[in-house]
């Protein structure tokens, strides 16, 4: 770093450790040649230098509902019998902010990285191939992985789903959906399901989306309070997950509309509480718990770069 900046390295460490006095010039060559060289500076250097370090950095999107609580359930299982310190940070599906906190879980030289999901800003996956540690990619297989990736197909999920609504002659089918710009695996089941629909030669007659935040019980009733006032002949459903779907199972309930005579309604997740309802929810269930094992087993063991899909389960509700 110190030559590419054209500097002298107790310079560079100056401007690392923000100590000393740098020109405003020169501290900004030095930042920029750490950002090029996707640097990372060692936090426990010194007197922790030669201590293993016990941490495993874990980046998810969320912990708003039980889906990544599961997943960490699943992973903790397998660092707790290993004597390892989970370190968690939540990124709020926020790209930018994800990239940050690998960052800094980076400098703390963890023993692995386990991050959601396959999408990444550039930096932060020239981090994560350069961190010199495994990493794992948890929920997601549809894409490009750096080194282990344990997960399901959403695009397979999203196509499964649309294939069920059809096989039941559902055609008007509407959907009601959060941010899938920002959620990129609930876009992926979108896609999914667009395709199937496409090749029948039919589309969404309508659709209902919230912006990010807007994945919440609260959310799909008033989604799909506002969808059917604009399409009322709707005939089915599809949820971005179950959260939405719950809210919409609550809509029909207070206004009386037949479920599934007169709408079906089709989620995704698995959702404990969509199970319990009078009328269970059709959905899909992937299993997070054991992607979170798995995932873990991975990280510990001294294999190859792989891909383990898990799979997921079509559930026959009582909504379709």
């Amino acid at each position: 770093m110190a030559r590419r900046a054209r500097v002298g390295e107790s310079t560079v460490s100056r401007v690392l450790r923000n100590q000393g006095s740098v020109s405003q010039q020169t501290r900004e060559k030095i930042l920029k040649a750490a950002a090029d060289l996707n640097y990372v500076p060692n936090r426990i250097a010194g007197a922790l230098a030669s201590m293993t370090s016990r941490l495993i950095g874990i980046v998810v999107p969320s912990v708003g509902n039980t889906v990544v609580p599961e997943v960490l359930a699943g992973v903790n299982m397998v660092l707790e019998d290993a004597g390892l310190q989970p370190v968690i940070g939540v990124s709020n599906y926020d790209p930018v902010r994800e990239e940050a906190l690998i960052e800094s879980i980076l400098t703390w030289r963890p023993a692995g990285i386990l991050v959601a999901g396959l999408e990444h800003t550039d930096r932060a996956r020239a981090m994560l191939n350069g961190c010199g540690v495994r990493v794992v990619e948890l929920l997601d297989i549809d894409g490009e992985g750096v080194d282990i990736v344990v997960g399901s197909s959403h695009r397979m999920a999203g196509r499964k789903s649309a294939e069920h609504l059809l096989s039941r002659n559902y055609r008007r089918i509407g959907y009601v959906g959060h941010d899938i710009r920002v959620d990129v695996r609930a876009g992926k089941r979108y896609e999914g399901f667009q395709a199937v629909m496409r090749e029948n030669g039919l589309g969404f007659v309508d659709q209902e989306f919230f912006p990010s935040g807007g994945s919440t019980v609260e959310g799909g009733r008033i989604g799909l309070a506002r969808l059917l006032k604009r399409q009322p002949a709707l005939d089915a459903i599809y949820f971005s997950n179950d959260d939405l779907a719950l809210g919409g199972y609550f809509h029909c309930l207070e206004h009386n509309i037949s479920i599934p005579g007169t709408l079906a309604l089709f989620g995704y997740n698995g959702l404990e509480i969509t199970r319990l309802t009078p009328l269970p929810l059709s959905t899909v269930r992937t299993p997070r718990v054991a992607m979170g094992k798995v995932g873990a087993n991975l990280l510990l063991a001294d294999g190859p770069s792989t891909v383990v899909d898990l799979g997921f389960e079509l559930i026959i509700g009582a909504t379709s």
